[in-house]
């Protein structure tokens, strides 16, 4: 096996799976700044981001990284019958992906991210 490979389920949810939860984290972040900015008062704009961070993170945690994690880990679990081709496709796609996202984001900010009726 070529030493790029990760060898257990645990280092692709430590050094993969996770920062690009935590990235997409980040965008949702960055969506909720962009959104908060059209509550004019202080106080409530800061209740709402810290709520929405807070409800963000838990998605994240509880959500969307074990799904990650689960279909990272169906694809090892086929890829050892047939190659490692479609865990390294499916990783791939997902740094792609993020990448993209982010690309979309830095550019054209981020409300380009979001439905045309969710727009400021």
């Amino acid at each position: 096996m070529p030493s790029f490979i990760p060898k257990t389920d645990k280092v692709v949810r430590n050094y993969y799976v996770l920062p690009c939860c935590l990235l997409l984290l980040n965008l949702g972040n960055m969506i909720i700044a962009y959104k908060a900015g059209t509550i004019s008062d202080a106080l409530e704009r800061t209740f709402f981001v810290i709520g929405m961070v807070l409800v963000g993170s838990s998605v994240v945690a509880f959500v969307i990284a074990p799904a990650i994690e689960s279909l990272v880990r169906t694809l090892h679990r086929t890829s050892r019958q047939g190659g490692l081709l479609g865990e390294l496709v499916f990783l791939a796609a997902l740094g792609l992906g993020i990448f993209l996202l982010y690309y979309v984001a830095t550019i054209h900010g981020p409300q380009a991210l979001l439905p045309t009726a969710w727009r400021n």
